[in-house]
Order: structure tokens, then sequence, then C-alpha cells
């Protein structure tokens, strides 16, 4: 199905560069108004049909983490080339669904870094500290006497490397994707270990790996029923990398001290789930990343290479073919497509 927009009077497609529903600092936005042609409308973050109407003419668009991007968004918007994210995660943008429409998902991977390492360490001493426990006080832990495992050799965890060698403590770590032969540990100055091995030997565990569908569940009963005794665990990376039942059981048997989860989905802690009422587990709705001095430096990164993707990219209409019947999802409806300034063809 190709959708094409109609022409305006002057007989040229109505386009508009850029719409930005993601609040931003002035400054990011004065910029970016200056060089392109934007629409500033984050009221449309909490109207999905207005967004939807909004989308038709739109080259790129900045978007805040409710807004989510999949096969069904894209269907109303066969200008985009490109979506960006400032803060938050990139959760619920289907990457794969953008990558075959050629619709380049924009997040700076390194803006945030800083940040997030030191909202790890910052759990991590939180965590290790003395506890109350039925029998009375338990000891805590010092970072300096600590193994650390980090899942995941994202750019938070080599942050994470430089800042705990001031403490001392041991490294060791596991990436699917980076061969243990591979440079870059030494350089961070962290022990690869198989993922088991890894969980049979840290004190303490950040997760922070990148996530893609293949990982869900990935830290399940398979591994977690290897914890160390008494060891405790913060993330920052996708929830779906946990299966709920394994690390409740985890948690329940004591095996884990404690979690802290960084993002967790909606209802995850609901009675009838398996992580109902468990008192180990810290929950906190993203706030690792959420800085002024981080949301700065991602805003800027996020606006200068939209800025490019306008510039260099002509203002096109996409075809977008399903690889599989259904990968679209269902046609845009009547309703839908009522006050839409576009018109659709169908080969």
């Amino acid at each position: 199905m190709v959708f094409l927009p109609l022409p305006a009077a002057n007989g040229h497609t109505a386009t508009m560069d850029l719409l930005i529903v993601e609040p931003l600092e002035a400054e990011v936005l004065q910029w970016l108004q200056s060089r392109h042609q934007v629409d500033y409308k984050p009221v449309l973050a909490r109207d999905p049909r207005a967004f939807r109407q909004a989308l038709f003419n739109v080259r790129a668009a900045i978007l805040p983490p409710q807004v989510a991007v999949d096969a069904q968004t894209l269907q109303f918007a066969p200008m985009l080339r490109a979506v960006g994210r400032v803060s938050a995660g990139a959760e619920n943008i289907d990457l794969e669904v953008c990558a075959k429409a050629q619709v380049e998902v924009v997040r700076s991977q390194t803006a945030t870094a800083q940040a997030e390492a030191e909202f790890l360490i910052g759990a991590l001493l939180a965590l290790l500290r003395p506890s109350p426990t039925p029998q009375g006080l338990l000891a805590g832990r010092e970072l300096g006497a600590v193994t650390v495992g980090l899942i995941g050799m994202s750019p938070p965890a080599r942050a994470m490397s430089a800042l705990l060698g001031t403490f001392g403590t041991r490294l060791v770590g596991y990436d699917p994707v980076l061969h243990a032969s591979d440079s870059q540990w030494q350089r961070w100055r962290v022990q690869p270990l198989a993922l088991r091995e890894l969980l049979e030997t840290a004190d303490a565990v950040c997760v922070q790996l990148a996530y893609y569908s293949r990982y869900r569940a990935l830290l399940g009963e398979r591994y977690l029923a290897y914890c160390k005794p008494g060891q405790v665990l913060v993330s920052i990376a996708h929830a779906a990398l946990f299966d709920e039942a394994a690390l409740a059981a985890a948690l329940k048997s004591g095996r884990l001290a404690a979690a802290w989860l960084d993002s967790l989905e909606p209802g995850a802690q609901d009675p009838g789930r398996p992580l109902h009422d468990i008192p180990s587990l810290l929950v906190t709705p993203r706030l690792a990343a959420y800085t002024m001095e981080a949301r700065i430096r991602s805003a800027w990164a996020v606006a200068r290479r939209i800025d490019e993707i306008l510039t260099l990219t002509p203002a096109t209409v996409r075809e977008f073919r399903a690889s599989r019947p259904g990968a679209l999802g269902p046609a845009v409806s009547p309703d839908d497509a009522a006050g839409l300034e576009l018109s659709r063809a169908s080969r």
C-alpha cells in the first residue's frame, strides 16, 4: 500500500519537516526552528487520534516515552524518515518494523551513560549497606571488597568500570555479542565470564544489556537459580529480560538478597502476579538517566542527528510493505482517516 499526500494549492506536496511532541529545552527548540519547519505540540502525547492525524506529512518526529511507534503508527506516516527520543528508553518503539520501513530511530547512545552509571553505583551502595532482618541487623559490604558483575557492556557499563576502579572493585562481565578474546575487556579492566559463572561469582550484579526480543526472559530459572547466595542486583535494562517467576523465586528464597529495577511493566506487581508484595524488590520509574545534564546532552545529540537527516534526505513518500500478512496491523479505518489530507493507492 502506498500513501500519497494531497498536493498543496501551489501544486507541491504539503510537508512538515519535524513534529515535536516531547517537551524540549528552549535553546534546542529554537535551534531546530531556525533550520526547519517545526510543529511543536507536546499536547499530542495525550491524544492518540490527533497524534496519528498529525503524522501524515511529517518527515521526522521527536516523541516522548509514552508515545509508541509500531507498524500501525507508521501506516499514518508515509513520509517519516526518523523518530527521535530524548528521554528514557526505546522499549515501545518497534525497532525491527522501523528498520524495514527505513525509519531511523535516533537516540544518543552515550549522553545518559554517566547519569546511568552514577545511578547504578548509588543503588549498589544502598543495597550493600546494613539492612534489618528478623534476626537483627545484617552487616553491609564495601565496594572495594566485593565483586561486581556487569551484564551488558553498554556505555553505562563502561562508565561504571572507570568509576568503580577508584573503589578497587573487582569487575567481571558478560555480553552476548562481545567475544571473551576481545581486547575491549582488557581496556575496561573487566574479566569476561559466561553468564552462569558471572552470577555464581558476583556479590552484586548490574544489568544494562540492550534489549532485543531474542533476549526475552534471558534471566530466568536457568541462570537466576545459580545466583551467589546473598547477591544484590540492580537493573536499568528492559524488564522483559527477566522471567518474573524466576526472579520472584530467587528473591523469596533469599538467594537474591535484594533487587532494584528501574523499569517494570505496568501491573507486574499486581495481586496474582509473581512479583506481588516482595519487600526485597525495589522499583523506580526509569530514573537512572533523568538528570539535567544528561537530558541536555541527549536533546542536542538527537536534534543534531535529526537536522542531518532532514538536510540530506529528500521529502518523498515511502512505500512500506509487510514482510508477512498482517505485519502492519489493520488498515487505517475510515474514522481514523477522516480529516487526514492523504489518499491511498493500492498496487
